[in-house]
């Protein structure tokens, strides 16, 4: 293990989408450049992932599904659900951010604690993708490494604004994976999948109550799963800045939140994995920083506790 945890990065999850999109693509790449200006990432160096294969993608997707987005022919209603362009540069994107949480989940395995600079895309399922998530790259590597035998049980715990319903509906049934969501109950999507727990909060939710919500289910979680592996989905949309959000977070409270889950996982023994999930403001170096909270707590929790 190691004080400085590692941390996944890849040219390719920059892309080009219109300027008025919702999705501010580019703060995957300023982010990466914010860590290396925090000394967070020493000397620049990531560690880079191959891109998912369509083997590995077909794991949790359907393989039509799959075969579909690589050839570029899913039909226009189809990518109307997804929100995105499918040109080459945005489903190489997709490939690259999926590798990335695979190499960042093995690397936690090996040194308790990894962090991918992008991932998350939680409201990708079996056969579809929805809400600017073409595939679902958590559950791309965790079908992997449970498919390998590298791990027996995981959780999710998934404290984007948004439920993570791709993730639950794609391990429905599975008893390997847990999956855990707290978000804001009015919130996207309309119809709710149904996560193993989940934990819908009323709009207005600030940091002291969020928090105790928190602090009231998952250290018993985490006891009961037993995970070999956690997965976080650290969105930072619950931000009472964020323009998708109807939470009430502050930076502090985002703070505090990150390094409570990590050290969660990692006293009671469990290598955790954090993956950025939403985040919405116009502004890429405000939304950066903001998402770099789960690096600066995973570097604090690291020298704590690793």
């Amino acid at each position: 293990m190691t004080p400085m945890p590692p941390f996944v990065h890849h040219p390719h999850y920059r892309a080009e989408l219109a300027s008025d999109h919702p999705l501010v693509i580019n703060k995957f790449h300023r982010l990466a450049e914010l860590l290396v200006a925090e000394g967070l990432a020493p000397e620049g160096v990531f560690h880079t992932p191959e891109p998912a294969t369509e083997a590995l993608l077909s794991g949790p997707h359907d393989a039509e599904y799959v075969r579909a987005v690589l050839d570029g022919v899913l039909s226009r209603e189809r990518q109307r659900r997804i929100g995105l362009p499918l040109t080459p540069e945005i489903i190489r994107r997709a490939r690259a951010v999926c590798g990335g949480t695979l190499l960042a989940a093995r690397l936690a395995l090996t040194h308790g604690l990894a962090c991918n600079t992008a991932g998350g895309s939680h409201h990708a399922g079996p056969d579809f993708g929805a809400g600017f998530c073409i595939f679902n790259d958590v559950a791309v590597a965790a079908q992997a490494l449970l498919d390998e035998g590298a791990v027996r049980r995981i959780l999710v715990v998934d404290l984007d604004v948004h439920q993570g319903d791709g993730t639950a509906l794609i391990f429905a049934g599975d008893t390997r994976v847990f999956t855990f969501s707290m978000h804001a109950d009015r919130n996207f999507p309309v119809r709710k999948a149904l996560s193993d727990l989940d934990l819908a909060l009323p709009d207005g939710v600030g940091d002291t109550e969020y928090l105790e919500r928190l602090h009231s289910v998952l250290p018993d979680l985490m006891r009961r799963v037993r995970p070999e592996l956690t997965f976080y989905v650290a969105g930072v949309d619950p931000h009472e800045d964020d323009r998708l959000g109807r939470l009430k977070l502050t930076d502090g409270g985002l703070l505090q939140r990150d390094l409570y889950v990590l050290e969660t996982c990692l006293v009671l023994g469990s290598p955790v994995v954090g993956v950025l999930g939403g985040g919405y403001d116009r502004d890429v170096d405000r939304l950066a920083s903001r998402h770099a909270t789960l690096h600066r707590a995973a570097h604090a929790a690291a020298l704590t506790l690793l």
